[in-house]
C-alpha cells in the first residue's frame, strides 16, 4: 500500500503545485507552453524513474505514462484560462484516455506481477534510464497538439474538423478499451494458456488496441487544426499523430509483439493460419483479408515485411514458408514500448 500512495503522491503532487502557481500568473516561457509541458513531463518522469529504479520494480512505468497526460491537460487548460468549448472537450478527452490507460495498466501489472520489457534493464541504470527518457520524449511530443490548443486565444465555432476528430477519438477509445479488456480476460483464463488471443476484436485484427490509440490521436489533431493559424503550426502539431503511428507500426509496438508471438507460436500451423487471414491493424473479416492481393496488404493494410520474423527464419533454414501471406502475429501483452497496450 505504501507503494500505491507513493505513486499517487509522485503523480499528482506536481499537478497541485503547477495549478496553484498558474493561479498566481505563472510566467510561461513560450506562447505554446512547450517549455512548461516539457518541464512538467521531465519532473514527473524523473520522479517516477527514481522510485522505479530505487525499488527495482515495474509497477509505476505505465501509470507514469498515462497520468502524465492527465497532469498536462489540466495544467495547460488552467494556465490558458480561456476555457473554450473546444479546449474543455479536447482536454476532457485526453484526461479520459489517460485515466483509462493508466489505471487499466496499473491494475494489470498488479495482477501480472512484473513487466517482461524490463527483464534485461532492471539491473542496468543506464538502460533503464534510457527507457524512461524515451517515455518522457513520447509524452511531450504526443501532447503537442493539446499544448497548442490550450494556449490559443483563437476560438472559432465547432466545425466539421471537430466532429471528425471527436468521432475518430470515440471510435479509437472504445476500440482500445474493448480490445484491452478482451485480451486481458482471455489471458486470465487458464484454458487459454499457451494460446494467442483470437477472440472478439482480435479475430479481425492482430492489434486492434493499437488501431484505437492511433485513431485517438489523429482525432485530437483533427480538432486542434481548427485553431491553427500558420503552416508551421500544422507542421509542429502533426508530428504528434505521426510520431505515435510510426512508433507503434515500426519501432516498439507491433514489430516487437509480432516477433515475440512468432517465437512462441511460430511452429504451430493454427497460428500461421491465424496470421495469414488476420489483418495486422485494420478490422477486416478473415475471408475478406485472405482473398486480397498481396500488394494491397503490403501497401494499404500495413502488412509490412518487418512483421515477418518467423518467415525469414524459416526461409533462412530452408523450411517451408508460412501459409498464405507473410507471418504477422501478436502477443499483445509483451510490448517493449512506452505506450501501452
Amino acid at each position: 500500500s505504501r507503494f500505491f500512495f507513493s505513486f499517487i503522491h509522485t503523480s499528482f503532487a506536481p499537478l497541485c503545485v503547477y495549478c496553484v502557481v498558474s493561479q498566481l500568473m505563472v510566467y510561461v516561457l513560450d506562447a505554446h507552453y512547450l517549455a512548461l509541458t516539457l518541464a512538467i513531463t521531465a519532473a514527473q518522469q524523473i520522479n517516477f524513474f527514481i522510485v522505479a529504479a530505487a525499488c527495482k520494480f515495474d509497477k509505476v512505468t505505465d501509470f507514469a505514462y498515462g497520468t502524465n497526460f492527465i497532469v498536462l491537460a489540466i495544467v495547460t487548460l488552467v494556465v490558458g484560462g480561456a476555457y473554450s468549448v473546444r479546449q474543455i472537450v479536447v482536454s476532457f478527452l485526453v484526461i479520459a484516455w489517460g485515466t483509462r490507460l493508466a489505471f487499466y495498466l496499473f491494475y494489470r501489472i498488479l495482477v501480472i506481477g512484473k513487466d517482461n520489457r524490463f527483464d534485461d534493464k532492471r539491473d542496468s541504470l543506464v538502460r533503464f534510464g534510457l527507457f524512461w527518457l524515451l517515455q518522457l520524449i513520447t509524452v511531450w511530443v504526443v501532447f503537442l497538439p493539446v499544448s497548442y490548443l490550450n494556449s490559443s486565444t483563437v476560438s472559432p465555432s465547432l466545425n466539421w474538423r471537430d466532429i471528425l476528430g471527436f468521432t475518430l477519438w470515440g471510435i479509437g477509445f472504445f476500440l482500445e478499451a474493448i480490445a484491452d479488456q478482451q485480451k486481458f480476460s482471455f489471458k486470465r483464463e487458464e484454458k487459454n494458456s499457451g494460446h494467442w488471443c483470437d477472440v472478439g476484436l482480435w479475430k479481425f485484427s492482430r492489434h486492434p488496441n493499437y488501431l484505437g490509440e492511433i485513431l485517438c490521436w489523429w482525432g485530437i489533431w483533427s480538432s486542434v487544426t481548427s485553431v491553427l493559424l500558420t503552416a508551421s503550426d500544422y507542421i509542429v502539431t502533426i508530428i504528434s499523430p505521426i510520431f505515435i503511428t510510426v512508433l507503434l507500426l515500426f519501432v516498439s509496438g507491433i514489430p516487437l509483439l509480432e516477433r515475440s508471438a512468432d517465437e512462441r507460436y511460430g511452429h504451430l500451423d493454427e497460428y500461421k493460419q491465424y496470421k495469414a487471414k488476420t489483418s495486422p491493424l485494420f478490422l477486416l473479416p478473415g475471408s475478406v483479408y485472405i482473398s486480397l492481393p498481396t500488394w494491397v496488404k503490403k501497401t494499404l493494410l500495413c502488412e509490412f515485411p518487418i512483421y515477418q520474423s518467423n518467415r525469414r527464419r524459416e526461409s533462412g533454414s530452408g523450411q517451408a514458408n508460412l501459409i498464405g501471406p507473410p507471418s504477422n502475429k501478436n502477443t499483445h501483452g509483451q510490448s517493449q514500448q512506452v505506450v501501452q497496450c
